[in-house]
């Protein structure tokens, strides 16, 4: 049987490519040969910010150009952007496919990422299978489902009466205007309508499969378990092969181990000479508070300021990441915090942090969190209690899933101007770190996640029968 070689493209966004790299990695572990298609910017950061000299055996590179070699950067054209990373990535698959069966390597399977569905498009037109790796949980794939399927309308209609209540087939769920995704909310911003019609595209695409179309999760069985039978195998199958974080945070040795080589693969990681984790792990166990909002979004000055008062009225050391992006937005003197000289008395701020690093370290006792997919799964496998801050996109529905799914945390409560003020922050602190019940069952979830990463876990098992079927479809690959 001839080795088995995987394409995986990404979405070039951090969401997308850490989770794509760690899913890589599992492939290699099972003597697969992996090619990572990614833009030539995001290579470079890669390339740039890992830890080590080299990538693990197994993993190579394929580049292609999207005309923004130096990384997309706001006030950029997001259409012009959005055409050339499909006219790049889509002539760079179709060569890499052309080229690999040549040479007698053919491939067995294209995975692609949310929000870049004309992949799919391309490994059809080149017989070749294809299955989406869906980066967010499986609530969020049964919602869009819907969404898409028949509840467009009343969703559209009803999404900002504070009154309204949603019920989805197989879901246990009652949801409110706030639970879901923000971009069913506001389609009369540009940015909101273009993502939410490569939403649109990427389900109209999984319609048009001949075959019933496979989706891998992020995500797992116990953690979801409504979710993945919610739409039925005939529509869609959904493969559990979650969490895709790094082994060596969940208690398993990864290929990376074998290979040694701590490559990471962050897109963010910056060098740093701060002895964050030193000082993090002089102080109590369960004692820290650390607060991040993901590299992305930036929050309102009046915002920071809440937080910041929150945490000096709680009165527990902190280690608040602030990024490069935030304090490009508060560069002007009045921007600055009122009250960073008390803070930085109290806790430390910094501009990045290995963020596994953090959550696994026993001084911290919460994460105040965006609620992103990627950092609430790592919240989970390391046993983490959240206070849940969710802002937009997918976060909402996440925060929905930490505090009445999971009861791993409390979501903050905004005020009219949709500001989370100093004693809304302050009650979810002292709930949280407080609370014996949230704390055991971050210890049981943390449990869960670790079984489902071992050997003979759900990972194996789902990719297991997801070969099973990739090797009845083109077995002369295989041959």
């Amino acid at each position: 049987m001839k080795q088995r070689r995987y394409i995986i493209v990404p979405f070039p966004a951090q969401g997308h490519i850490n989770p794509s790299l760690q899913f890589s990695k599992r492939l290699i572990g099972t003597g697969a040969e992996v090619v990572f298609v990614i833009p030539i910017s995001v290579h470079r950061r890669i390339m740039k910010n890992k830890t080590s000299t080299s990538t693990p055996d197994g993993l190579s590179f394929f580049l292609y150009s999207d005309s923004f070699d130096d990384g997309f950067k706001p006030g950029d054209d997001l259409h012009r952007y959005l055409s050339e990373l499909r006219r790049g990535s889509k002539q760079a698959v179709s060569d890499l496919i052309n080229s690999s069966a040549k040479h007698g390597r053919p491939v067995t399977c294209v995975f692609y990422s949310l929000c870049v569905q004309w992949i799919a498009e391309t490994a059809r037109e080149l017989h070749v299978p294809s299955a989406l790796l869906w980066v967010e949980p499986a609530t969020l794939f049964c919602i869009y489902y819907y969404f898409f399927h028949g509840y467009e309308d009343e969703i559209k209609n009803n999404i900002n009466d504070p009154s309204y209540s949603l019920e989805l087939p197989g879901l246990p769920l009652k949801l409110t205007g706030r639970d879901l995704p923000s971009l069913m909310e506001d389609t009369k911003s540009e940015n909101n309508w273009v993502q939410i019609n490569m939403f649109r595209e990427q389900f109209e695409v999984l319609d048009k499969e001949t075959k019933t179309p496979r989706v891998l999760v992020n995500s797992f069985g116990a953690l979801e378990p409504e979710a993945f039978v919610s739409i039925g195998d005939n529509q869609v199958k959904l493969f559990g092969i979650g969490p895709l974080i790094q082994s060596s945070f969940s208690g398993e040795k990864d290929h990376e181990d074998q290979s040694k080589t701590s490559f990471r693969g962050d897109l963010y990681q910056i060098d740093s000479n701060d002895n964050y984790i030193e000082w993090m792990s002089s102080k109590p166990e369960r004692s820290v508070i650390y607060v991040s909002f993901g590299s992305f979004y930036v929050l309102p000055k009046p915002q920071m300021e809440e937080i910041a008062g929150g945490l000096l009225d709680y009165g527990r050391p902190f280690l608040w990441v602030i990024t490069e992006r935030q304090r490009e937005e508060g560069k002007k003197e009045e921007d600055e915090l009122r009250c960073r000289e008390e803070l930085e008395k109290l806790g430390r701020i910094v501009s990045w942090c290995s963020q596994l690093d953090v959550l696994s370290n026993t001084s911290l006792g919460c994460f105040v969190t965006h609620c992103g997919w990627n950092s609430t799964l790592e919240s989970l496998v390391c046993g983490v209690p959240m206070v849940a801050f969710p802002r937009w996109l997918d976060q909402g529905t996440n925060a929905k899933l930490i505090e009445d799914v999971w009861k791993t945390g409390l979501r903050v409560k905004a005020n009219k101007e949709g500001i989370v003020e100093r004693d809304e922050i302050k009650r979810c602190l002292e709930l949280v770190m407080g609370d014996d019940e949230i704390g055991r069952n971050a210890k049981k979830w943390k449990d869960l996640d670790r079984d489902a990463l071992k050997a003979g876990g759900t990972f194996d098992k789902n990719f297991k029968a997801f070969l099973d079927e990739i090797d009845q479809e083109k077995g002369h690959f295989l041959d």
